[in-house]
Formats: C-alpha cells, structure tokens, sequence
C-alpha cells in the first residue's frame, strides 16, 4: 500500500468516513481481545516504510496540546521560564488547553525537521495514536487523524481488512 497523495487525502478520509465510523462504533461494541496487538503490528509495519519528513502534514495542519510537563521540558530547553514561553508561543483554547498560537507548528522547519525534537509534546510524540493501548477508546480522535495523516489512513484501512467485524 503506497501513501495516498496529501493533496488528495482529506477528500479520501471524507470518502471512507461514514464507512470507518460505522467501523469503529462495532469496534467499541464488540472489542477484538488481540486488537492492541495488531494495533501494534500494524503501526509498526506502517511506520518501517513511511517517513514522517516526506509529508509532515501534521505540523503543517495541526497544533499539538501542551501539557503541563512538556511546557516545563520545552522551556527549560530554551532556558525560559514556563510563563515566558507560554507568553512567546502558547494560546489558550476553546478547551482550556494550550495550544500553538498559530499552524503551521512554529519549530517546524523548511526540510520539515522538529527544531525540538528531542523536547517536543508528548502529543507529537505519539501521534498518530495508532499503537496506543485501548485503541478502541480514541476512535473519533484517529477519524480525524486519517485525514490529516498517511500512514494513519494506511493502518485504519489495513485494520479493516485485518480484522473484519
């Protein structure tokens, strides 16, 4: 399976959305007891081909929530304090949550590299969620996510066919 065109795949994620979340509502009701497991071996099979630096759609589209815990690491990266931080590129959202102040992610940079990678929220850090344990219970969060990412539009559809419901 090859990754869909970026340029293509909100309307393809848009296409299978009603069929995936048909998909997902049986998946809660009826859970597969191996289903992280797969997870796992789907995400990882996906993620030995794909490179996230060819697209990194997800910094270009989306902004990560900042915990408390990533807001201290980033800023004592950059030797700041927490305020001081927040203040220069943190807002908070309609949830309560922080969030970038604007999208694309401002640590990205033009060959698509994280200028904090090894800082970066643990949301970035586990994003696309595809290998997260209890998988079943982040359904609305990877619909969304297969419209933003190619390798998580890969992994729901080869999910599908791994284990029909």
């Amino acid at each position: 399976m090859t990754n869909p065109p970026i340029d293509s795949l909100a309307k393809l994620a848009k296409d299978k959305h009603n069929e995936n979340k048909k998909y997902f509502d049986k998946l809660k009701k009826k859970t597969p007891k191996n289903l992280d497991y797969v997870m796992e071996e789907l995400h990882e099979a996906e993620f030995k081909r794909t490179d996230c630096l060819q697209c990194a759609n997800c910094c270009k589209t989306t902004g990560p929530l900042f915990t408390s815990a990533d807001v201290e690491r980033i800023a004592k990266h950059f030797r700041q304090k927490p305020q001081q931080f927040i203040e220069q590129y943190l807002r908070i959202d309609e949830d309560n949550d922080y969030v970038l102040q604007s999208v694309p992610c401002t640590f990205l940079d033009a060959e698509n590299y994280c200028m904090i990678y090894e800082v970066r929220p643990k949301a970035c850090r586990e994003f696309p969620h595809t290998d997260r344990k209890k998988f079943q219970q982040i359904s609305n969060l990877t619909l969304k996510n297969v419209s933003i990412c190619p390798a998580a539009y890969n992994i729901v559809e080869a999910m599908k066919k791994k284990l029909p419901l």
